[in-house]
């Protein structure tokens, strides 16, 4: 198996503070490099940009998946099992208001997967999952 190279995404908020409190705080992402208008973390290897424009945000669209309906805009993690099922009772136990409550989608199916959606404090969806048999990421 081979090393995956690090994505790099970067996105608006509305508050550097609610951003630390959120990424920082409640994922627990180490925090990088920063300036006034913007902090990095450390997103499981990956390296995310939360940079203070306040004026691009808006409202996600949603699409209709397996019955849910799913921002269009999101990023997250696959995780594997434990760790999805860790974070959830974590995200859970913090009291997070889920845009899609943690559940299993495409049951019996060869993409069956264990998802949630949550938004952070600028409206930001992520999604984080997890997969039983992992080799079934890419199935169809």
């Amino acid at each position: 198996m081979h090393a995956l190279p690090p994505f790099h995404l970067a996105f608006p908020v509305h508050s550097l503070e609610a951003a630390r409190a959120f990424y920082g705080g409640l994922l627990g992402c180490p925090e990088g490099r920063s300036s006034d208008g913007w902090v990095d973390f450390d997103f499981h290897g990956h390296q995310i940009v939360a940079h203070l424009a306040p004026e691009e945000l808006r409202a996600a669209a949603a699409h209709d998946v397996d019955g849910d309906d799913v921002p269009v805009r999101h990023f997250g993690l696959v995780l594997s099992m434990a760790a999805w099922e860790a974070l959830a009772e974590k995200l859970r136990a913090a009291g997070t208001r889920f845009v899609i409550e943690p559940h299993v989608r495409f049951r019996g199916q060869p993409g069956e997967q264990a998802t949630m959606f949550l938004l952070d404090p600028s409206g930001n969806a992520l999604e984080f999952k997890a997969f039983a048999d992992p080799s079934r990421l890419f199935a169809r």
